[in-house]
């Protein structure tokens, strides 16, 4: 289904029931993020947001994306599987042999449906370009500041238009844009994007390089652009597809080297300068749940802003989890899945990405296994394939998982692992945002091979031991206690073991470490334990995390480890029967110091509202019209945070600091 615009998806979400209009004067700074935080943790995603009132000539939409109903809204589906199957159907069109005239007269339909779909460039203006400002000025647009540290206010679902210099070749991408001026921001290009190759042709060409910025329009934009389509595929021809209408663009006015959706509500066009030193650019609180620390990024210049009547700002907001880009990530595991399938990874069944593993740190991926080997081959495949060679942990299993059934799902897996033969270790690329890599964007990989084991797999001195997971329940579950492991080893705050009466031979600890080697002493001095036989991994998580909580712990586990570095594998003769060969796999999602881990990069800390945003919307909650008080979220986190800077503070004293004055913003400490 296509919108003709924003502002129709804003009604139907208003028919449906899944929006709720907030009047009263809500200030972009912090306060819209903070009441967003609470709707969109309150349940199943809670209710898209309007916000009427907000200082300026605009609202501001946020949450659009934020559940599974409104996912499924904006790519106009009923089922987000809907998109996997139909794709799965045109590969299959596409493959199947054609030997006779008849065969290639059934794709004429679906080829003149693929015409349909590619972008087209009108003449004229759009609706985007009803309203030209005569002088620019992003200050006047609601820009959102989400979070206390962050370095200013960032354009959050900017929909970013960039030209490769040789071939023309568009690329629509979704980068973060701090406002540092009426017309300058930053432009947050990781080095690994196709805008940043683009941008390292102008500099070599020493030419400036236009671009233009689309905000709103037909929900399905944001989507696809942020979907990791291959190198040189137009994301508006996956849009097209997704709505089945191709995307009309219209020439920018300043930038007309550049082509914009028509029905955007906002165009922002101009230029970046390779010429020009780079801007010191953040922190900013991202989709890890952490601060992303500042560095420098390329400036943009702004040369023009237009918009349509009635224009409607829309914003999102990322942090701890979940929240609404985790939506964004579903879509793209469902719809991604297909082309995966039918040209990577054959035997892959189905794909899942657990929220608490933000997208990129865990992936769990169930194949049909025919031969031994074949984990290893789905991991090399899958750690090869675009953005999938970000990932840091990847489960693979087998056809008798159920990968959404997570207590299942362990269960089968560590039936079916064996510490000492089934994991492997890799390094590679990984997302610039991962603080755990001891360089910046490269780190260490981690594939768990839990699927059924073949003969050729099978270790004789190892399996019989470690295939007995009933073992589990009877001894260490039963002789197991957290009070006695706390009283034992006082630096252990909390013990998780309720796994094991799960049947699922895994304990989460949290560890105050003191000295260096803490967490390998404690591993192996753990596994010399009798009432440990039968445990198979150890998960150390930072002191001040509640290793009873499960999903804190394993988000706050996934995105402060480095599997190459961090982890601890003890083997060691059985007691009960020394023929027998026992592993438990140690890994240390602990926070990293240089004086503890000799680890030399800043850490971040994890995002929570300020106590003064807390205490404004509380007051004002009554008078906005959303429902039943709820409270800050950011409350659960206050004690897990280091310090009061987007930085940790470690304990050698503090750190250096580097200010900038930001458009409209406070001073910025890193």
């Amino acid at each position: 289904m296509a919108y003709k615009n924003q502002q129709e998806f804003i009604h139907a979400l208003e028919t449906a029931g899944e929006l709720v209009r907030i009047r009263t004067f809500v200030d972009p700074k912090l306060e819209i993020a903070e009441i967003t935080d609470r709707i969109s943790k309150s349940g199943n995603g809670g209710l898209a947001l309007l916000f009427e009132n907000t200082g300026t000539e605009f609202p501001v939409l946020m949450n659009a994306y934020g559940s599974e109903k409104r996912m499924c809204m904006a790519l106009g589906v009923q089922q987000l599987d809907d998109t996997t199957r139909e794709i799965e159907g045109l590969f299959r069109l596409l493959s199947a042999p054609k030997e006779g005239l008849l065969d290639k007269l059934r794709l004429l339909p679906k080829l003149g449906q693929f015409a349909s779909w590619m972008p087209a460039v009108k003449n004229g203006r759009g609706e985007c370009q009803e309203v030209v400002m005569k002088e620019p000025d992003i200050g006047r647009l609601p820009v959102i500041t989400c979070w206390p540290k962050d370095g200013g206010p960032f354009l959050t679902l900017p929909i970013i238009h960039t030209k490769d210099l040789h071939t023309g070749t568009r690329n629509v991408g979704m980068y973060r844009m701090q406002v540092f001026g009426p017309t300058l921001t930053g432009m947050h290009w990781h080095k690994h994007k196709v805008s940043a190759k683009h941008f390292a042709a102008y500099k070599k060409a020493g030419q400036r390089m236009p671009v233009a910025v689309a905000l709103g329009g037909d929900p399905v934009y944001a989507y696809s652009a942020t979907a990791p389509l291959p190198e040189n595929v137009d994301e508006y021809m996956l849009a097209g597809f997704l709505r089945k209408k191709k995307v009309e663009l219209v020439k920018c006015i300043t930038q007309p080297e550049i082509e914009v959706p028509a029905d955007a509500d906002f165009i922002i066009e101009g230029y970046v300068d390779p010429a020009e030193d780079p801007i010191w650019e953040g922190p900013f609180g991202d989709h890890t749940g952490y601060y992303s620390l500042p560095d420098w990024y390329p400036r943009f210049h702004l040369t023009a802003i237009t918009h349509r009547k009635n224009a409607v700002y829309p914003a999102t907001i990322v942090g701890i989890p979940p929240q609404e880009d985790a939506w964004l990530g579903k879509a793209t595991e469902r719809i991604f899945l297909a082309p995966i399938k039918m040209t990577l990874v054959p035997e892959i069944i189905d794909m899942e990405m657990p929220v608490e593993g933000v997208f990129h740190n865990l992936v769990i991926a169930q194949i049909r296994k025919e031969y031994a080997g074949q984990g290893q081959k789905v991991m090399n495949a899958m750690w090869g394939a675009g953005q999938m060679m970000f990932n840091k942990i990847l489960v693979i299993t087998d056809e008798p998982a159920e990968i959404r059934d997570y207590g299942q799902l362990a269960r089968y897996v560590f039936r079916h692992w064996n510490p000492a033969t089934d994991v492997y270790f890799s390094q590679g690329p990984m997302d610039v945002l991962d603080h755990s890599c001891s360089k910046l964007g490269f780190g260490g990989k981690m594939c768990i091979d839990g699927t059924g084991k073949t003969e050729e797999e099978t270790d004789a001195a190892q399996s019989q031991k470690l295939a007995a997971p009933d073992r589990l329940t009877g001894a260490p579950a039963d002789r197991l206690s957290a009070a006695a492991l706390m009283d034992r080893w006082p630096e252990i705050t909390t013990a998780n073991l309720s796994l094991l009466a799960q049947q699922i031979p895994c304990l989460i600890l949290a560890v105050k470490k003191d000295h260096p080697g803490h967490i390998r002493e404690l591993h192996e001095a753990l596994c010399n334990l009798t009432e440990m036989e039968g445990i198979k991994m150890i998960l150390y998580v930072e002191h001040t995390v509640d290793a009873g909580d499960l999903s804190v712990a394993l988000w706050r586990f996934c995105n402060n480890l480095d599997p190459r570095r961090d982890h601890l594998l003890v083997r060691k003769k059985s007691w009960t029967d020394p023929q027998q060969e026992i592993a438990c796999l140690g890994l240390d999602g602990t926070r990293k110091t240089k004086e503890l881990d000799n680890f030399q990069r800043d850490w971040p800390n994890i995002i929570v509202a300020a106590d003064a945003t807390i205490r404004a919307v509380d007051e004002k909650w009554a008078a906005l019209g959303i429902g039943a008080f709820l409270p800050s979220p950011s409350l659960k986190f206050k004690d897990q945070v280091y310090g009061e800077e987007a930085v940790v503070t470690d304990f050698t004293g503090d750190k250096a600091t580097k200010t900038n004055q930001p458009y409209g913003g406070e001073a910025v400490v890193s």
